[in-house]
């Protein structure tokens, strides 16, 4: 089990991996069944991540009834997921060496269909010697699957491949193999092998494209696990260390930091000074102060002092474990994908088939002489041009089409399920820092309040400040060296973490910090420069005091500006319909002004990491489609809630991974773009989806014979075939179209 929580007095919730489910239909397929148990409250199987989290009475049912149960309708529950991880690397790989040997195969076929109608002496045995290895090996997984569906009364898409390649491939091996049968009746053998080829090939392409885009799911909790360490250095009694792994650690634990390390675990610091990274948490950009008694959380990073910390969370209580097992409860939850060929074949297979065994009774038992023939070409007719290479066709070329274009477009996308949400979008939650916001503090012009000697403080503050710790430090650093001016020499020099430096240059005194530094040490501040600082402070900037000896001189606005294009971005989200809100774990009134800056009125400041998706939950149960918006491990779980996750090119690893799209540029007018390619692209699968249904709905009682009647017509089978590629031709040159479209 990865996790459990009750849900009822009695129950319990565990999720498993689902191995050997192909398609949507198959989710439903586990998921009533399981469902159908004795003892099970509820189970929700989730097809992208190929789970389910089942809620149990202890006592009525485990996991080996539940194992056998699933195992009956020909799928399998998984106790470990590092098997299923191993299981769903052994099926990819073998899923991509079967969709290229179908295409080798395959390619001759169609070409020597397409330009030799008449055929070669031999033709139709190499034909035959070509297509085989494509049924019977590379598709057998079709076979199977629709084997087992009829088995338990059901049907999918993989039945619909299965019976129409079956019957064109048995029917034309049958008349490669004994033609003189069809001449005995007058009638000449035909062949359909490019029909069972080509369907086979271009459905395990689809397959493979939808299984490469799904397979990041797992690699972003990867990621975040992988954030702490695998072990751990502990002090003894003796102060001497010893190294064990990070599942030994218990609550009251010392242990020691050194600079660059990964704090382990959730705890509070008993000694040293340091600054801690953690951004990856808070997505804020400064490091934090940390000394004895401040908290410190797993997976941060230490900067350049040396801690030693007491260990008061370990293993799944840590606020990296309550992280992550956010994300994968967000994950979870998403219904199912529900692909619409799939949910129509459900239908549309019984119907065929009925269709097909109609028509050849009627024919059989009606028709003119050699009745059989004329049933036999009937059910061959209806089945070959119900093929599915239309439907199969539909959604995956309008798929590539459109993630190309995204590319050229500086939009990454990582599946269809996500192009295929973002048209729905109708609120934009964005992350300030980093996303709105550059992520990088900037030191802007010294606002001065003397106005001599303005070079040599310059001077003093660079000297000072290159030898301070403090990410503000580094950013006023950086702007003064941007400025050439020129580092002097200093004595005295003193840190006060969390305050601020101090050190004498020239013989006076230089303090610079924050205002309660000052103010504690003795400086005035006048009336005037705290009119500067609450005005500054409104305008969403941080202030670093600088005072020589007791006079404050001058006041370093530092700030993590608002990118340029941000503004100009929500406008045009706005624009679209769109409604847009901020989120940030940073303070009220920095918010606000970031707010007003870009035009956004929707503002929800001071939200922790967890609480970003509870946001994100709040605003769907308001019927809104949510698009989160960010570049932070913090941000993860709200990207994995909302039901559209886009991440920020330059941001993390976890963010991109759980995001459904990645916007390659840290440009928030991109997100527009994406939206307008989501809308272009569900309009031309929905458009492909519908001609390729059209096609059926006229071709197949034509081949039927539903005509012949009226004026003697039946169709052939090879103008079903003919029609049949056709339809296919039109999906993807209507696919195509998506090149054009600017966005």
């Amino acid at each position: 089990m990865n996790a459990t929580a009750t849900l009822a007095p009695d129950a319990i919730t565990a999720t498993y991996p689902v191995d050997g489910m192909t398609c949507a239909a198959c989710a439903a397929s586990v998921e009533s069944m399981l469902q159908a148990q004795p003892g099970v409250v509820s189970a929700a199987v989730s097809y992208a991540n190929r789970s389910v989290a089942v809620s149990i009475e202890p006592g009525k049912t485990n996991f080996t009834q539940l194992q056998k149960a699933v195992r009956q309708i020909g799928y399998d529950l998984l106790a470990n997921p590092e098997t299923a991880e191993e299981l769903e690397k052994q099926h990819y790989a073998r899923l991509k060496k079967r969709t290229w040997g179908a295409f080798i195969c395959a390619l001759p076929v169609i070409v020597i269909s397409m330009f030799f109608h008449e055929g070669f002496p031999g033709s139709n045995w190499l034909l035959l010697a070509l297509t085989t290895p494509v049924v019977m090996w590379f598709g057998r997984d079709f076979f199977v699957s629709g084997f087992k569906k009829a088995r338990h009364g059901t049907a999918n898409m993989d039945t619909l491949v299965a019976l129409s390649t079956g019957v064109a491939f048995v029917f034309s091996a049958f008349n490669t193999i004994y033609p003189q049968f069809m001449r005995q009746q007058g009638l000449e053998p035909q062949v359909y092998f490019e029909s069972a080829a080509a369907v086979i090939a271009f459905i395990l392409l689809g397959k493979l494209l939808e299984e490469r885009a799904r397979r990041g799911t797992s690699a972003a909790l990867k990621k975040l696990i992988g954030l702490q360490p695998k072990k751990v250095k502990i002090l003894q009694a003796d102060l001497t260390e010893i190294e064990i792994p990070i599942e030994e650690v218990q609550a009251g634990d010392r242990i020691r930091i050194r600079p660059g390390e990964k704090i382990p675990v959730d705890g509070v610091v008993k000694e040293g000074e340091s600054f801690v990274d953690e951004s990856m948490l808070t997505g804020e950009p400064l490091a934090l102060p940390k000394k004895a008694n401040d908290r410190v959380f797993t997976g941060t990073l230490n900067q350049k002092g040396s801690l030693e910390i007491v260990a008061q969370k370990t293993g799944s209580e840590t606020m990296l474990a309550q992280i992550i097992q956010t994300v994968q409860k967000a994950q979870a939850s998403k219904p199912p994908v529900q692909k619409l060929a799939d949910q129509i074949s459900a239908v549309f297979v019984p119907v065929v088939l009925v269709l097909a065994l109609l028509s050849f009774g009627i024919w059989y038992f009606f028709g003119p002489n050699n009745s059989l023939t004329f049933a036999l070409q009937a059910f061959v007719t209806v089945l070959i041009i119900a093929c599915p290479c239309a439907l199969g066709l539909a959604t995956p070329t309008a798929i590539m089409v459109a993630v190309g274009k995204g590319a050229e477009n500086g939009v990454l996308v990582k599946d269809a399920q996500s192009l295929e949400t973002a048209h729905q979008v109708n609120a934009v939650v964005l992350d300030k820092t980093g996303t709105l916001t550059k992520g990088k503090p900037e030191a802007e012009a010294f606002i001065w309040l003397v106005r001599a000697n303005q070079v040599e403080i310059k001077e003093a503050v660079l000297a000072i400040e290159s030898r301070s710790e403090h990410p503000l430090a580094e950013a006023i650093t950086r702007k003064l060296n941007q400025e050439e001016v020129e580092k002097v020499e200093l004595t005295q020099f003193t840190s006060i973490t969390g305050q601020g430096v101090q050190a004498k240059v020239k013989d006076h005194l230089f303090r610079i910090g924050n205002r309660a530094f000052l103010l504690d040490s003795g400086v005035i501040i006048s009336a005037e420069a705290a009119q500067i600082a609450e005005k500054q402070t409104k305008l969403a900037k941080t202030l670093v005091y600088v005072a020589a000896d007791q006079e404050l001189v001058a006041l370093i606005p530092v700030t993590d500006p608002i990118k340029e294009t941000s503004a100009q971005a929500v406008q045009e989200l706005q624009h679209l319909g769109l409604q847009v809100y901020l989120l940030t774990g940073d303070n009220a009134q920095t918010a606000e002004a970031i707010a007003r800056q870009t035009n956004i009125s929707n503002v929800a400041a001071g939200i922790l990491p967890t609480g970003k998706a509870d946001y994100v939950k709040q605003l769907q149960q308001k019927n809104l489609v949510v698009a989160m918006v960010g570049d932070g491990i913090n941000d993860s779980p709200a990207l994995a809630q909302a039901d559209l996750g886009i991440a920020m090119g330059h941001g993390t690893d976890v963010a991109m991974e759980t995001a459904g799209l990645t916007l390659m540029q840290s440009d928030l007018r991109y997100i527009a773009k994406s939206i307008k390619l989501s809308r272009a692209t569900v309009r031309t699968i929905r458009q492909n989806l519908f001609w390729a249904f059209i096609y059926n709905l006229i071709g197949i009682p034509i081949a039927a014979g539903v005509l012949y009647p009226v004026n003697g017509y039946l169709l052939n089978p090879m103008l079903a075939g003919a029609a049949m590629a056709l339809s296919s031709v039109s999906v993807v040159a209507n696919s195509l179209r998506l090149r054009q479209k600017t966005l």
